[in-house]
Parts: C-alpha cells; sequence; structure tokens
C-alpha cells in the first residue's frame, strides 16, 4: 500500500483535551492543517526509544523521503499511532492510563516496529516496554511543505523506552516506504547531530530529548531518563501518569494552513 493509501484507509483515535477517546478519523483528515481545523484534529500517538544496554545507545531512523508528514527528518525510533479496528485492541481506557498499563499503545508499537523496521513480535514483547508520560504537542509540517502546510501533527503522544541486552540480537529490516536511514547514536553523538544544521529532526523528538531524555535535571533533580537505563527501566521514578505535558512548536513549526499560533503560551 501507498502512504496515500494509509493515510485513507487507518481510523486513529480522536481525542478531548483530557485525552479521553471521543470519535475516530482517518489519518488523513486529523493531519490536515485548514482554516476549520487549523491545527488538525487533536488523536492519540505514542513515540518509542529503542536502546542497546550494552553501548548505551539509542536506534534513531530518517522517516523516508516519500513520507506525507515529516519526509526526510532524523526522529526516535519509531512514531505511528494506536488505530481503531485493530485485531489486538489498541484502544486504552482511562484507567489503563492511571494503572501505566496501556496494553493498547503497547501493542500498537509492535506492530509498527514490525512494519517500519521490520523487527519480528517475539523480539520486543509488549511487557518489555514501559510507559513514562504523556505529551501533548502539534507543530506544522512547513519545513516540508512552506509556511502555508496543508499537514502537520496534533498528538497526544505516550513516550515508551524499551531496552534489548545487544543490538547484535536484534533484527532490523527497514521497510523501504517507511524509513531511509538507521543509525544507533550515543548521547554524546546525537548533540553532535542536533547542532549540524543540515539534519532535519521531527519537533516531537526535540521536545522529548531536550525535556527529558538528556536534561541536566535542573526540573527534577533527577537527571535524564538517558542517564541511567537501568533506574528508568526497573523503577517508577521518572513515570508521571496522571500528568498531559503541553507543548507549543518550535517557531519554524507554527502556522500552516490554518495560521495557528501558539495555542499553550509555555510548556505545562
Amino acid at each position: 500500500m501507498s502512504q496515500s493509501d494509509f493515510m485513507e484507509r487507518d481510523t486513529v483515535l480522536v481525542l478531548s483535551d483530557n485525552d479521553e477517546v471521543i470519535g475516530s478519523a482517518s489519518k488523513k483528515e486529523s493531519h490536515q492543517f485548514t482554516p476549520k481545523n487549523p491545527r488538525g484534529i487533536l488523536h492519540r500517538a505514542f513515540s518509542v526509544f529503542l536502546y542497546d544496554l550494552s553501548t548505551q545507545e539509542l536506534l534513531l531512523q530518517q522517516r523516508a523521503s516519500t513520507k506525507i508528514t515529516f519526509p526526510n527528518v532524523w526522529t526516535n525510533t519509531c512514531c505511528s499511532h494506536p488505530l481503531h479496528g485493530m485485531d489486538v485492541n489498541e484502544v486504552d481506557a482511562p484507567e489503563d492510563v492511571m494503572d501505566g498499563t496501556v496494553k493498547g499503545v503497547k501493542a500498537a508499537a509492535v506492530r509498527k516496529l514490525e512494519h517500519e523496521l521490520g523487527i519480528p513480535v517475539g523480539q520486543l514483547p509488549m511487557d518489555s516496554f514501559k510507559f513514562l508520560t504523556r505529551l501533548h504537542y502539534w507543530a506544522a509540517d512547513t519545513v516540508t511543505h512552506g509556511e502555508k502546510s496543508p499537514w502537520g501533527e496534533n498528538e497526544i503522544d505516550y513516550v515508551l523506552f524499551v531496552t534489548v541486552p545487544n543490538k547484535d540480537k536484534l533484527t532490523i529490516k527497514p521497510h523501504v516506504d517507511e524509513v531511509d536511514d538507521v543509525c544507533w547514536v550515543t548521547k554524546a553523538k546525537l548533540l553532535e547531530m542536533f547542532a549540524d544544521k543540515d539534519l532535519l529532526f521531527s519537533p516531537w523528538f526535540r521536545i522529548i530529548a531536550n525535556r527529558w531524555m538528556i536534561s541536566s535535571g535542573e526540573e527534577t533533580g533527577k537527571g535524564g531518563w538517558w542517564d541511567d537505563l537501568d533506574r528508568t527501566m526497573n523503577t517508577n521514578e521518572f513515570c508521571d501518569y496522571e500528568s498531559i505535558h503541553r507543548f507549543d512548536p518550535q517557531e519554524e513549526h507554527l502556522g500552516g494552513g490554518g495560521n495557528a499560533g501558539p495555542l499553550f503560551g509555555v510548556g505545562k
């Protein structure tokens, strides 16, 4: 199937501002930035961060040039959406969020890791994923499509960490229509890449990385999530299931087809 086919077929979970599932929409409709819907339609998403414990490296992917939204950008391991109508239920209720189980989001993550990166289902079982928190962000894809971009993101994004003892035992066969490249990076290498003005990064990845993954820990006093993966994965010190952290995009991602301006003012 083509990217356009997936945009028409896949049915995302439409949300209230409090992350309650209130309906459905096609992936295409939810990502269109128009005067009627300046930031598209709010829907549920997830972001997976896969680490090699032997080297403390994170797996990045470069989204395919054929992607309709945010092509060519480097981002975290896998980013996508739970959907309505899947064989394995991907719709989590509020109680699933509050107890941190979010089996629906995790099922969607397993499905998309296989689809995008060719990682067999059994290599990353659902119970190996750690749900950390949620963020509501939006961003017009103005870098790709210009200041009046008809495309963008408006999501409540569930952050999932997962680790493997050694990457050499992991099967990775990227789907050419989804992923142009992959690489494993240390924190130092990622910061070097962020400083390279010739590289593009997804706005959601920058937010998560700068806010929590590689932060100085000034806000929480606990350091960044990447600083101690054992503590991140095996304790609940970094888990926040109650909050929905809210972020406007970087300035270059304001605007779009509905001329959307700041919504939140500051991250919350």
